[in-house]
């Protein structure tokens, strides 16, 4: 499928219909803002998808205030995430806003899915969808587990929410990512300060948190509340500008950044202490043994993801990781080692000096991650 033509936004609001999707790493939150949006519009069509990984099938049904329209059941020849959204979620939206009959899709997506996979295919390709467009993406969870599941260390699969047999996410991971993406966060269930705290630090800056489910105002989500350059700005693994600083008693941030590259060896000896425990992190590195490559660091509860994206090009390398923890409670941390451990992995003046930040090395002991050293730059 080759890209298409970016679409003016003017002309997509004038043309098409709005589509908020629904993302969490729970279903009965999940439930509760899509039933709750469904009676604030009540021009809108809900279409809800259930992935069954061990069955291989994918459940859609769709439904507005008269009752249930659809129900169908697509056998995939892999369950997973990808396959979903390319063989039946985005083609139901497009084929639900181009009938004319309802003003507002309502799309809950798969548990455990992120929407950042179906908005960068209708906001990318105008031909697959071109009667709709992301108004809106909008996070559920859970108020009463939701600082374990942004912090603890459970795997999807062991709470069975994988989305694919090879799933092997974190909690956390996800439910951050989820947070990081979204237009709107709704609570579902008594929290804390500390917890709505956290998400207002993980969240993008204006990003309402809301605490009940019947507090979510469709109106601003529908109008469009998805900016998708911005929200994806946001979530980039590379970012170079200043980041709003969020003023809390109960969470801490670190923004950790340099222009120089780890060191190897010493990155191996101290990622624990950057990435582990109860806290959420992530960014980008890069490393003298491979000074082309964009390294992406992606961390939470204990659970930590490096890989490669794309190349550095002509752009500056760049290290910088943002960590957020909380102040107390039982999934309390301290920022200090971290500060330290991060510090502690640069490379020294003495080594910028003697050695350089480009290396011409063999191996790096970071192969199983980054695959095979190439030819330094």
């Amino acid at each position: 499928m080759s890209p298409a033509p970016r679409r003016s936004r003017r002309r997509i609001l004038e043309r098409s219909v709005p589509a908020v999707l629904v993302t969490g790493i729970g279903d009965a939150a999940m439930e509760a803002v899509t039933v709750g949006l469904q009676f604030d519009l009540p021009s809108a069509v809900v279409v809800r998808h259930t992935l069954d990984v061990e069955n291989q099938q994918l459940t859609r049904v769709v439904s507005d205030l008269t009752g249930v329209v659809e129900r169908h059941v697509h056998e995939l020849e892999h369950a997973c995430v990808a396959c979903a959204l390319r063989e039946d979620v985005v083609p139901t939206l497009e084929r639900l806003a181009a009938s004319g009959r309802w003003g507002t899709v309502v799309a809950h997506l798969p548990v455990a899915a992120e929407a950042l996979q179906a908005c960068r295919v209708i906001e990318s390709y105008a031909d697959v969808a071109p009667h709709v467009h992301v108004a809106a993406v909008v996070a559920a969870l859970d108020g009463e587990t939701v600082l374990g599941d942004l912090l603890g260390d459970d795997l999807l699969h062991e709470r069975s929410l994988h989305t694919s047999d090879d799933d092997t996410r974190g909690v956390a991971e996800t439910a951050a990512a989820i947070v990081e993406y979204a237009d709107a966060v709704v609570l579902a269930g008594a929290s804390s300060p500390d917890a709505r705290d956290l998400l207002r630090a993980l969240a993008r800056p204006q990003v309402p948190v809301v605490d009940d489910p019947s507090a979510l105002d469709a109106g601003p989500l529908v109008d469009g509340a998805h900016l998708h350059a911005v929200t994806e700005a946001w979530v980039d693994v590379v970012r170079r500008g200043e980041l709003p600083r969020y003023a809390s008693e109960h969470v801490w941030t670190l923004d950790l950044r340099s222009d120089r590259p780890f060191h190897p060896d010493r990155l191996l000896e101290s990622i624990e202490r950057i990435g582990g425990g109860p806290r959420r992190s992530r960014g980008s590195f890069w490393l003298p043994s491979r000074p082309a490559d964009v390294c992406v660091w992606d961390g939470a509860g204990g659970q930590l993801s490096i890989g490669t994206a794309s190349p550095w090009g002509a752009s500056a390398p760049l290290t910088r990781i943002v960590v957020h923890g909380l102040v107390s409670g039982p999934l309390a941390s301290t920022p200090d080692d971290v500060q330290a451990a991060f510090e502690h992995c640069l490379l020294t003046d003495t080594e910028m000096a003697e050695r350089g930040p480009y290396w011409e090395v063999v191996e790096d002991g970071l192969e199983p991650w980054l695959g095979d050293v190439r030819r330094a730059a």
